[in-house]
């Protein structure tokens, strides 16, 4: 019977564990030059945080290779470790049976965020792009990184360039193979790459990208998010044959997200789909009257009142549809940045209140020239400063909670935010009114 700590499954773990609490890097690059057999022996013994870890630093496709030939239980413990931008990398190096074992050691909200990183717009690059690319990090030198070239040789993938990247994946430059061949051995890849790289953003539509690299005479390039994120490359074979693998429809699929409405679906699917959200938006309709129906006798006395109510609204919803769309396109192309929904919300929000300090000045003059009374234009236009504040709030701040929480933002948004505006529209601009009321008669 073996004893704990005799005979461990590779002479390096006890480097390999002192390395991990110092240099998780120094680990990784360590277990690249061992077998495979005994890197998935050594990984099994860590615990699950520096597993994670350890695969964070790995070649992507490596790493990938790696997990595809683990167990499933090491599997789920390194991939709830991960960050969903690292787990869709590696999720799209795997073979097609390892990622269905995958999808089931995920959680609903990983499946969700991985789903998000690896969906791409009909014909941009990301949906051609291919991940057989070779990637290092740019402080491992030209020696190590020729000797790792080698040992995945296996592996068939045939490339002409590295490319070189920081910690965090972002794209830092790239290497030929005969400048890496040329290079002093001891020579960090940082000093041996070149940094004025052409590349192309993942939403780059597949025309745009083909003429781009029809003028520079390029056989392909790396394809980057909008963090410079290398997530794959594509090459001009792929756009001129048109070659279509549709990745982001098979992602859905298997994330269960079914196929979308189309123009000819059938009455019952399309029925299925709509009425539920019908009825809610019948539902926020009623909230929305039952504010009015609150000041049913001042507005029965003012009845100049009920000429400003679709002014309000009309202006709120506006408003808030603007910030919807631009927060949509942000969450659609990946322009929110990690951490920064907050700051996009309050952005947003001041927005909506200089546009309603301005729109709110208009509309209390034309209320006050209209019908000659200077308390009418003043509650209209305190009424419109803080529907638009409401609008710019909400605009921003509901696609990014429904995103949080798991729903559709597209789906649901436009309801929730029709209904904010309006009620909180009316009940601002009436409750003004009931304030300024012995005024305006």
């Amino acid at each position: 019977m073996k004893e704990t700590g005799q005979d461990d499954p590779n002479p390096f773990l006890p480097i390999l564990l002192d390395y991990f609490s110092d240099s998780p890097e120094k680990a990784a690059r360590i277990l690249e030059t061992m077998e495979e057999e005994d890197v998935v022996e050594v990984i099994k013994v860590l615990p699950p945080e520096l597993a994670a870890c350890a695969v964070r630093q790995l070649q992507t496709h490596y790493a990938a290779h790696l997990l595809a030939g683990s167990s499933q239980e090491l599997v789920k413990q390194i991939t709830k470790e991960l960050e969903p931008e690292h787990a869709a990398s590696i999720f799209l190096h795997l073979p097609e049976d390892s990622r269905e074992a995958l999808l089931g050691h995920l959680s609903k909200k990983q499946r969700r965020l991985i789903r998000e990183q690896l969906t791409f717009p009909e014909d941009s690059v990301g949906r051609l792009m291919s991940t057989r690319f070779l990637a290092f990090k740019s402080g491992i030198t030209a020696k190590s990184a020729t000797s790792r070239i080698r040992k995945m040789e296996k592996s068939r993938t045939s490339n002409s360039y590295i490319y070189v990247v920081d910690e965090e994946s972002r794209l830092q430059g790239v290497v030929n193979m005969r400048d890496l061949l040329l290079a002093d051995p001891l020579l960090p890849l940082r000093e041996v790459m070149r940094t004025e790289v052409f590349t192309l953003h993942a939403f780059t539509g597949t025309d745009e990208a083909a003429s781009e690299l029809g003028k520079r005479r390029y056989f392909a390039a790396p394809v980057i998010d909008s963090e410079n994120r290398l997530l794959g490359i594509i090459r001009a074979e792929q756009l001129i044959e048109g070659i279509q693998e549709n990745a982001a429809e098979d992602i859905q699929k298997m994330f269960g997200a079914g196929g979308e409405e189309k123009a000819f679906s059938p009455i019952p699917y399309t029925l299925k789909n709509r009425l539920p959200w019908l009825h809610v938006n019948l539902a926020t309709a009623f909230l929305a009257a039952s504010v009015v129906a609150m000041f049913e006798d001042m507005i029965a006395k003012i009845t100049v009142l009920a000429v400003f109510l679709p002014v309000v609204a009309g202006q709120g919803g506006n408003g808030g549809a603007q910030s919807l769309a631009i927060v949509m396109r942000g969450i659609v192309m990946r322009e929110i940045p990690k951490g920064q929904a907050l700051r996009l919300v309050a952005k947003e929000s001041i927005v909506g209140l200089v546009n309603g300090l301005i729109t709110g000045a208009v509309t209390a003059g034309i209320a006050w020239i209209w019908f000659q009374n200077a308390y009418l234009g003043l509650v209209v236009g305190l009424g419109m400063v803080v529907t638009m504040l409401a609008a710019g709030l909400a605009g921003s701040g509901i696609p990014l909670l429904m995103r949080r929480v798991g729903l559709d933002p597209a789906q649901c948004s436009n309801i929730i935010l029709t209904t904010v505006t309006d009620v909180v529209g009316f009940f601002a601009f009436l409750g003004f009114a009931m304030i300024f009321k012995d005024r305006l008669v």
